[in-house]
């Protein structure tokens, strides 16, 4: 990623259709206390046999993927379980983006909101990118996200994006940042609604003061008698 607003990288073809957070992250890499290390779960049962053992023919096993950096999945990628470590563990194997026809929904949330770039392309698109992968040479992607479109080689997709998702990457905001950069718009609803409604404003702690005397003064009383 040389811009903000660019994502470019070796696309790994990897045309599974349902393929759901169950397999991108499986259960046993769930029983952490932080987000260290996912990434050796990250696909585990596709990267590895039964014994441990790495399957050499799988695509981000093969020494031509090692710095893959963009996905390309079958269509309803991500579905299943809503375990947002599907997302962490994809972002510290170094894939910065996901190209797909669709997406399970809480998966497409979780990652936007961790700038884990999801593109979705027509499912002609998706076919044309796919074959162009499996090429003799892995496929070079760009993805601009300024401009929201793809190129690889010759081929070129315009890809849709809100605004909101659009503009939390390039700025390099979370949920909270996308909250924050609305301040100004968020002090001027209070400061309207407390005009309008001003008996409503501090209830709880006016609420509590007046609590905090009542039982002040009982416990003087009870103490005087």
């Amino acid at each position: 990623m040389t811009e903000s607003h660019l994502i470019e990288g070796v696309a790994a073809p990897l045309p599974i259709a349902n393929l759901d957070t169950d397999q991108i992250m499986p259960k046993q890499f769930l029983r952490g206390v932080d987000k260290r290390g996912l990434d050796q779960g990250l696909l585990y049962d596709l990267r590895y046999d039964g014994e441990g053992k790495t399957r050499t023919d799988f695509v981000l096993n093969r020494p031509e993927f090692v710095d893959t950096r963009v996905i390309l999945g079958g269509a309803n990628f991500g579905c299943g379980s809503s375990r947002e470590h599907a997302v962490w563990g994809l972002l510290q194997f170094g894939i910065q983006a996901v190209i797909a026809s669709s997406y399970g929904e809480i998966f497409y949330s979780n990652a936007m909101n961790n700038r884990l770039m999801l593109v979705t392309l027509d499912e002609p698109e998706m076919q044309a990118l796919m074959a162009a992968a499996n090429g003799d040479e892995p496929l070079q992607v760009a993805i601009d996200v300024e401009t929201m479109k793809v190129r690889a080689g010759h081929l070129l997709f315009d890809f849709s994006l809100s605004e909101r998702h659009r503009q939390m990457f390039l700025n390099g905001w979370d949920m909270v940042g996308a909250s924050i950069s609305h301040s100004s718009q968020i002090d001027a609803f209070a400061q309207n609604h407390w005009r309008q409604q001003p008996w409503l404003k501090d209830v709880a702690r006016i609420t509590r003061d007046r609590l905090d005397c009542n039982a002040g003064g009982g416990f003087a009383s009870n103490i005087a008698d």
